[in-house]
């Protein structure tokens, strides 16, 4: 007997309802994608101002860091995470609503005019792109060290990074030369994936990746306006995308991320929405359009979720990051 599986969905309030059904075992299972809260918080973001600003402009001190133009993230859990931000040419650590800077960073006098996109290795350093200086740098918190990585090795256009705890490889998405290249640990070159062109394994200015539990790559193959995934030794488990202006269609893709069913959620700029299909590339579901409010966007880019299903939104232009929640009811 085949077993059929559909989706629908509905919106209440600031929720997205999804409804799961078998005809197998006729069973309902029912999901939900849950707006949780936002950084900044929903006070401080409508009210951006300090009241201490005229101060601050009098005596000439310092604008205070703030979230401009985020474009990843990288969390532990809902109240602890990592921003990159590009408007700020920075890294935010928050944790409770509270944010500060790497010291490291801090005093680093280099400047990083187009970071991209960062990812945490086992040791607890973390390894972000600068598409612009076309390097890749590692930062090691604790034993405050800031170094670039590999500086031997060429890149061009570096900007999706990806590390992969089974293979414990790092994958570089190449954007301007069209190629995925996987590091090993130490930073050096062990094979590269692809070429400019429509076929498969070939791109077309690819950007984002994602690598998930069991070592697969999602790739953003974005001006092929598909979406390429690998599994951990580069060959092809599937392709699916084209470009359009319905739902199920890319505009421009952003941001791919994964949660524990399997399922792919994209992030799209020009839609400013977050799509979610199977790994056949069948649509499932979205949430999100163009606004300021709860569970709008503007021009979103980054995507992560953690074990726990928690999903978080780098919504760029709205300068903010929304996190929500997929929930079993």
């Amino acid at each position: 007997m085949i077993s059929l599986i559909f989706f629908c969905i509905y919106t209440h309030g600031n929720t997205q309802e999804t409804r799961l059904s078998t005809e197998k075992n006729t069973i309902v299972e029912e999901y939900s994608i849950k707006w949780v809260h936002q950084f900044p918080s929903v006070k401080k973001y409508n009210n951006p101002v300090p009241k201490n600003w005229l101060l601050t402009l009098l005596l000439g001190k310092k604008n205070t860091y703030r979230v401009t133009k985020p474009m990843a993230i990288i969390a532990t859990d809902s109240s602890t995470f990592s921003i990159l931000d590009q408007g700020s040419n920075t890294i935010f650590n928050v944790k409770n609503e509270h944010f500060k800077i790497p010291k490291i960073l801090r005093k680093n006098k280099n400047s990083f005019p187009s970071l991209i996109d960062f990812c945490r290795l086992p040791t607890n350093g973390i390894l972000f792109t600068d598409s612009r200086l076309n390097k890749i740098y590692h930062m090691n918190e604790k034993q405050k060290i800031l170094t670039i990585f590999n500086d031997s090795i060429l890149l061009e256009q570096p900007t999706g990074i990806a590390y992969s705890e089974v293979s414990n490889e790092i994958w570089v998405v190449e954007t301007k030369a069209h190629k995925i290249s996987i590091l090993n640990e130490k930073g050096n070159l062990i094979k590269t994936i692809g070429k400019r062109g429509t076929k498969l394994r070939e791109f077309n200015f690819p950007t984002s990746i994602w690598i998930d539990k069991l070592g697969n790559a999602y790739v953003i193959d974005t001006m092929n306006f598909r979406v390429q995934v690998f599994d951990r030794n580069g060959k092809i488990i599937s392709v699916f995308g084209e470009i359009g202006n319905a739902t199920g269609y890319f505009a421009r893709p952003k941001g791919i991320a994964t949660d524990s069913h399997g399922n792919i959620y994209i992030s799209d700029a020009l839609f400013h929405t977050v799509q979610i299909f199977d790994i056949s590339g069948n649509f499932l579901y979205q949430f999100g359009k163009q606004g300021r409010g709860q569970g709008e966007f503007w021009i979103p880019s980054g995507i992560y979720i953690d074990d726990k299903d928690f999903i978080y939104v780098a919504d760029s232009y709205n300068s903010r990051i929304q996190i929500f929640q997929l929930i079993k009811k």
